[in-house]
């Protein structure tokens, strides 16, 4: 294992355990094993998360061309995607018989990690998106929801390309996508951070999501600049004087 995890085990208290352990076992390298366990943990550079901004997604949902099957399918994927902000692995395994259209309480049930379920409501527009998507492409049951031309299930690459390529497409009318690498994952922070900017609290985006902690839910709080000059706002700015120092003397 990396020296980094031990390191991590030592702070946290599991690792002075083991040592302790080691130390009564191996008197002879009592010191080394104190030397060991001294070791701070490894610090990690963070990097900040991409996503997309509302004219980004609304530009992203307009690129596929509706007037074909291919094109309704990416739309409806793309949409789902973006308003619910499953993982790319849930998405390409949602079954026809995951999706409930009820007019009350539309929703979808998809399998997360560790095999987990867990049920995500869908919006008015989403749920109208995928009936008509249902109805166009009638199926059994266990068949997977998105399907290549030929019928089969899509894979994660097949995912990857066509946002890649609506994203090349929707250059053309935002240009900010141009600095961006959209992917599966991007989708999902969009999704996050819609949530966040809609004032729902990290708990309930941790649930949502689908996330073990919700300390895995606090890097949209580091990335939402939105947030933090709402926050700045609301400080009282320290008085300090403009303009250049004028001396009190002529000397």
């Amino acid at each position: 294992m990396r020296r980094s995890w031990w390191a991590s085990q030592a702070g946290n208290g599991i690792g002075l355990i083991r040592g302790s352990l080691a130390a009564l076992r191996h008197p002879e390298h009592a010191e080394l094993i104190q030397r060991v366990l001294a070791i701070p943990p490894k610090r990690t550079q963070r990097t900040l998360l991409t996503f997309l901004t509302d004219d980004e997604i609304d530009a992203m949902l307009a690129s596929p061309d509706r007037s074909q099957p291919t094109g309704r399918r990416d739309h409806a994927l793309m949409l789902l995607a973006i308003q619910t902000g499953v993982r790319v692995s849930e998405l390409i395994g949602l079954l026809r018989r995951d999706v409930s259209l009820d007019q009350t309480a539309a929703h979808i049930r998809v399998r997360g990690k560790g095999r987990k379920e867990r049920i995500i409501p869908l919006t008015a527009q989403t749920a109208r998106v995928l009936r008509d998507w249902v109805v166009e492409n009638p199926g059994q049951p266990t068949d997977p929801l998105f399907t290549t031309s030929r019928g089969g299930a899509l894979s994660r690459d097949a995912v990857e390309r066509l946002l890649t390529k609506h994203a090349n497409h929707a250059q053309a009318t935002c240009p900010t996508l141009q600095t961006k690498r959209v992917s599966p994952h991007v989708l999902r922070h969009a999704s996050a951070m819609r949530l966040l900017h809609a004032g729902v609290d990290t708990t309930v985006i941790a649930l949502w999501l689908g996330h073990e902690s919700t300390r895995t839910t606090q890097i949209y709080l580091h990335a939402d600049m939105a947030l933090k000059e709402r926050a700045l706002a609301r400080t009282t700015p320290p008085h300090v004087q403009t303009g250049r120092y004028q001396a009190p003397d002529k000397l």
